[in-house]
């Protein structure tokens, strides 16, 4: 269990998100305006007459982005809500022609309803983290206050583009239920796992750097054995695990501060401030009462039928938690390994290709991705896992390359030492495949017993004294022996075949 030290006892962590991704489709979640509203977009040019509020101008439903959040759903295995309704959240917005945002009531079940997904705890274990629910609503535009020292500037690009948001549980009937969020590490493996789903099903790009993905952090503390929750607080619109990270512990510890000096902490909206890692109040926190919804009267309500459901689960691509289990269970890797292997896509994709179906391939692959590849992101293509060099290219290192490194050692054609050898030479650019690289760099391994027959029987004819202490019981001399016939060999003898037969040759 995470926990912060006090100066009365030691706390630990409520911690909510409230995740927003933006959904992949080609136009609004209520208008024909295309949804790209990348930078390279000039301002105000994807607004449609629906998107900027124009007098008789009505949203029509766009019925992908339905789909899409059904995925979803599907994919933190929650229950899809069969009729669902929008409203009207009475909230003003400047960046909303409108002056409202069309959403999902908080008050009626949303399209996707309680669900979970699975991440590593603290603890090393599985931990099931609890979602409440995953409306749709349309996304507010951008304010852009660093162009003119006095005034501030609209872009309505953004505007309606379809918006998920996924609100993790809280039981708070259940205190003892622990299926919550209680760490900043946690919160990060939760946040990784939601962005993986929403790209494995193609739902969103969910990138934080381009604000596809951001989230509201809640977070609230209480003594380490009680059961009551506590006040929380809402740092907005987070775009950053680092971020989010800080933002989690400082807040934490600046609640534990307020309670051990008798005070009682309020509920607010925070900001976080980037520069120091500190938040800071920007408002009182709303209740639901505060957006005052009501139905929205110009869309009809949402009706689902099972065959849609149906149709769109039989599309689903494997999922991270499927991974995790097919890499325990079929390759026998550690839950650690598993979970490593499974933070992206990408990372899994390129794993399976280089295990290329061959079991005993997957141990070894594993090892060396995790240990060596992953401390050097520079010298390899994550996002290709297929086997291409473009002429001209920097050589990187791919998945037939590690394969073929591994294939290399277990049959024994080279050794642990000159493996990495090679490895180093493939950081550093080198052409050619492992086989190619260690050809020309003479690191092929000697295996040929009779020429190891005649380098041991070198070393023993020019070491006598050593060979009759050994004969007289100082075995450990057998490493002295080893080391020679390596040096003679020029370190490219099979270990095991020398072990074996200065064993046999010195007894």
């Amino acid at each position: 269990m995470f926990t912060i030290k006090g100066k009365t006892c030691d706390w630990e962590l409520v911690i909510g998100l409230e995740t927003h991704i933006e959904v992949l489709s080609n136009s609004k979640l209520f208008s024909g305006a295309s949804a790209d509203y990348n930078p390279t977009v000039a301002p105000n040019t994807q607004v449609s007459m629906v998107d900027a509020a124009m007098p008789g101008m009505l949203p029509v439903l766009n019925e992908y982005c339905i789909e899409q959040a059904i995925k979803f759903g599907l994919g933190i295995n929650a229950a899809i809500t069969r009729r669902s309704r929008f409203a009207r959240k009475q909230y003003f917005y400047p960046d909303l022609p409108q002056g409202y945002q069309i959403t999902q009531p908080a008050d009626q079940p949303p399209i996707v309803g309680r669900g979970f997904v699975e991440i590593m705890g603290d603890d090393g274990k599985p931990k099931k983290i609890l979602i409440e629910r995953a409306h749709l609503e349309q996304d507010a535009g951008k304010l852009k206050h660093d162009m003119h020292p006095t005034k501030s500037f609209a872009d309505y690009n953004r505007t309606g583009v379809a918006l998920l948001e996924i609100v993790s549980f809280l039981d708070v009937k259940n205190p003892e239920n622990n299926s919550y969020i209680s760490s900043p590490d946690e919160a990060e493996r939760y946040l990784r796992e939601i962005r993986e789903i929403a790209r494995a099903l193609g739902v969103s790009k969910a990138n934080m750097e381009e604000g596809s993905m951001r989230a509201d952090v809640n977070v609230s503390v209480r003594p380490v054995g009680d059961t009551k929750f506590r006040t929380r607080t809402e740092t907005k619109n987070m775009v950053s695990f680092k971020f989010i990270k800080s933002a989690i512990e400082y807040e934490a510890r600046r609640q534990i501060e307020i309670y051990e000096n008798g005070g009682t902490v309020s509920q607010d909206t925070m900001r976080y401030n980037q520069a120091d890692g500190t938040t800071s109040v920007m408002r009182s926190k709303e209740d639901a009462l505060d957006y005052r919804y009501f139905p929205d009267p110009d869309l009809l309500e949402l009706v689902v039928d099972e065959e849609t459901i149906e149709r769109i689960r039989r599309t689903m691509p494997e999922l991270p938690a499927a991974t995790r289990a097919r890499y325990i269970g079929e390759f026998g890797l550690a839950e650690y390994d598993a979970a490593r292997l499974t933070e992206s896509t990408d990372i899994s994709k390129w794993f399976d290709a280089a295990v290329g179906g061959k079991k005993e391939r997957a141990k070894a692959v594993a090892n060396w991705m995790i240990s060596e590849l992953f401390a050097h992101g520079e010298n390899w293509d994550v996002k290709n896992a297929v086997d291409t060099a473009e002429p001209g290219m920097p050589r990187i290192i791919r998945p037939s390359d590690l394969a073929e490194l591994v294939d290399m050692i277990s049959e024994k054609s080279i050794n642990g030492k000159q493996a990495k050898e090679i490895f180093i030479k493939m950081l550093d650019g080198e052409n050619g495949t492992p086989r190619d690289i260690a050809k020309k760099f003479g690191m092929e391994q000697i295996t040929d017993t009779s020429a190891i027959e005649s380098a041991v029987d070198d070393v023993i004819a020019k070491n006598p004294a050593q060979v009759e202490q050994y004969r007289s019981g100082k075995t450990g001399l057998l490493g002295f022996f080893v080391g020679n016939v390596m040096k003679a060999t020029g370190g490219k003898a099979n270990p095991a075949a020398v072990n074996e037969i200065l064993k046999q040759k010195l007894a």
